[in-house]
C-alpha cells in the first residue's frame, strides 16, 4: 500500500506532496512557495509576508458567515535527521515515506510529519468542497524548529480570526492548552594542542545506536544522550590509560536528543589492551544502565580507518593538551542534561529540562550547544545560571540567546469547551486536557494577538526529530474528522 491509497485521501495526498519538497529549517523556501501557489490555485486570498510565512483565507460557507473566524496554524519546516549509514541530502532529496502497518515512516530519515501532517490537514480544509465552516484562515510559519523565526516575525493585524487551532501537537485524543518556553545556550572556549606523540597509534571511538528523539516530548523517557555517555568513556580512557584526545563530535540539532558521538584518539602502543579493557568494562555497564531505553546502543573502539573519514595524518592531527582534555571532558560530564524538575501543578509533566545537544572539540575550539526548556521562567533562569557556573569552573564562557516565553494554560477557554464537547460526541469520551514540555508557537503568537483563544491538537506522532519518526494512520483520520466537526460547531461571533 502507498500513501495515495490511504484515507482520508485528501490529507494523505497533501502530505505526500510535502514529502517531495525538501524543507529543512531555514531552507524551507520552496515549500513555502508551493503553499503560496496552492492557495492561489484554489482562487483564495493568499499572502506571503516578509519573513516567508504564508496566510491563506477561505470565506465562510453559505449560512456560516456569522461564526467566529478560525485560524488553523502549523509550520512548514522539518527537522533533518538521518542515520549515519543513509545517503540523503535534506536540501535536495525528497523524503522516502512508506506504509508500515498502521504507521507511515521514512527510510532512514525523519519523516516530517512534525508538522507536515498538520499542514496537510489545514490544506485539506482549504481544498475541501463539502465542509461547512465559518471564516477560515490558514497560517503556516517558517523555521519553527530552530528558533520560531516565523512566529516571532508575524506582524499584528495580518490575521482576522478570533480562535487559533494549532495543529502541531503529537497525541490524538489530547488537547493542549499550555507549553514550555525555551532558551538556547552555548558554552565555548579554546584549548592548547600538541603534536602527534611517538609510539602512539590513531584510534576511533564511536557511540551509536541510541534512540534520540524530540528534546521536549521525549526528554521524560530518560534515553541516553550520546554526548554524555561518550564523555564518560573518554574520561575513563584519559584517566586510566595512556590515551590522548584528538577531537570529539556529537549531535547535530539543539532540539534533537543526540544519538551518535565520535572521537579520535591516540593510544600508546603498549597500552592498547588496557584501553580496550577500560572501554569494554565501562561500556558494558552503561549499556546495562540503558537496556530498557536504548537496547541497540553500541560502542566501538577500533584503529582509525581512512575510509571512515579524513586521514589521521600525524602532521595534521594535533591532540588536546592533557590538562585541557580533562577540563573539557569534565565540562561535558558536569553539564546539566535531561529532566531537571517535574511540574508540581500538573502530574506527569516535565517542568524544566536541558538537552546537551551538540558538542564539538576540534581545531583548538570547544563548543557545546544546548536547548533549555521550562514552563516556569525563573526555573529556566536558574538552570541557565547553573550552566554558566559549570562553564566558569571549566574556564569556558556561556552565552544565552533566542529565549521565548511559554504559553500559560487557560482551562476556561471557550474553544477548549467546544472542542471537548465535539470530541465527546464523535468518539464517546472526553479528550485529555494537557500542557506540553515542548515549544509550540502559541506563546509567541499570543504576543502579537493577545485576544486569541487557542488550543493545540494533532494526530499521534512517535519519535519526532529522529529517524524513528512515524505517524499513526488511524489517528490522522480521527484528527481530520475532529477538525472538520470543530469547524462546523464554532460559536457565533
Amino acid at each position: 500500500m502507498e500513501l495515495k491509497d490511504l484515507n482520508p485521501g485528501l490529507v494523505w495526498k497533501n502530505f505526500y506532496a510535502l514529502t517531495q519538497i525538501p524543507r529543512p529549517s531555514k531552507k524551507e523556501g520552496k515549500a513555502a512557495e508551493y503553499l503560496y501557489s496552492f492557495g492561489k490555485s484554489l482562487g483564495l486570498e493568499t499572502i506571503m509576508d516578509a519573513a516567508g510565512n504564508v496566510i491563506i483565507r477561505k470565506p465562510a460557507t453559505p449560512g456560516m458567515e456569522d461564526r467566529k473566524g478560525v485560524i488553523l496554524q502549523g509550520h512548514i519546516d522539518m527537522v533533518p535527521q538521518k542515520n549515519a549509514d543513509v545517503e540523503h541530502d535534506f536540501e535536495k532529496d525528497p523524503i522516502q515515506a512508506y506504509v508500515d502497518g498502521e504507521w507511515v515512516r521514512a527510510r532512514g530519515t525523519t519523516l516530517g510529519a512534525d508538522n507536515g501532517i498538520g499542514v496537510a490537514i489545514a490544506m485539506s480544509v482549504l481544498e475541501s468542497k463539502d465542509l461547512r465552516h465559518g471564516p477560515v484562515e490558514v497560517l503556516v510559519t517558517i523555521d519553527e524548529e530552530t528558533g520560531m523565526t516565523g512566529a516571532r516575525a508575524l506582524q499584528s493585524g495580518m490575521l482576522q480570526g478570533d480562535i487559533l487551532i494549532n495543529l502541531d501537537s503529537e497525541t490524538e485524543g489530547e488537547l493542549y492548552i499550555g507549553c514550555a518556553g525555551g532558551l538556547d545556550a552555548t558554552i565555548e572556549g579554546s584549548y592548547s594542542r600538541k603534536e602527534h606523540p611517538a609510539g602512539y597509534g590513531c584510534w576511533s571511538l564511536v557511540a551509536k545506536g541510541m534512540k534520540g528523539g524530540h528534546s521536549g516530548m521525549d526528554i521524560i523517557l530518560c534515553r541516553a544522550n550520546a554526548n554524555k555517555v561518550a564523555a564518560r568513556v573518554l574520561y575513563a580512557l584519559l584517566t586510566r590509560a595512556d590515551v590522548k584526545l584528538v577531537d570529539f563530535e556529537g549531535g547535530t540539532l539543539r532540539n534533537a536528543i543526540p544519538r551518535e558521538a565520535f572521537a579520535t584518539l591516540y593510544i600508546a602502543d603498549g597500552d592498547v589492551d588496557k584501553a580496550k579493557k577500560v572501554t569494554g568494562e565501562l561500556t558494558a555497564a552503561i549499556k546495562a544502565e540503558y537496556a530498557g531505553t536504548d537496547p541497540d546502543m553500541e560502542f566501538i573502539l577500533e584503529p582509525y580507518r581512512e575510509d571512515a573519514g579524513e586521514s589521521c595524518d600525524p602532521d595534521d592531527c594535533l591532540y588536546v593538551e592533557e590538562t585541557d582534555a580533562l577540563r573539557l571532558v569534565r565540562a561535558v560530564i558536569a553539564c546539566p542534561d535531561g529532566v531537571e524538575r517535574m511540574s508540581s501543578g500538573m502530574p506527569g509533566l516535565v517542568e524544566t529540562s536541558n538537552n546537551l545537544a551538540i558538542v564539538k572539540i576540534e581545531a583548538g575550539r570547544f563548543v557545546a550547544k544546548s536547548l533549555l526548556r521550562s514552563s516556569v521562567d525563573s526555573a529556566k533562569d536558574a538552570l541557565a545560571e547553573k550552566m554558566a557556573c559549570v562553564a566558569s569552573l571549566a574556564g569556558l564562557e556561556a552565552t544565552f540567546e533566542g529565549g521565548y516565553c511559554g504559553w500559560a494554560p487557560n482551562p476556561a477557554s471557550p474553544i477548549l469547551r467546544t472542542m471537548k464537547e465535539v470530541y465527546g460526541k464523535l468518539y464517546g469520551k472526553e479528550p485529555a486536557v494537557m500542557a506540553i514540555h515542548a515549544g509550540l508557537e502559541c506563546g509567541i503568537l499570543s504576543g502579537a494577538y493577545p485576544h486569541w483563544d487557542m488550543v493545540s491538537c494533532g494526530p499521534t506522532i512517535l519519535s519526532p526529530h529522529s529517524p524513528d519518526e512515524r505517524v499513526n494512520i488511524p489517528s490522522v483520520g480521527r484528527c481530520w474528522e475532529f477538525v472538520k466537526a470543530t469547524l462546523e460547531n464554532i460559536p457565533l461571533k
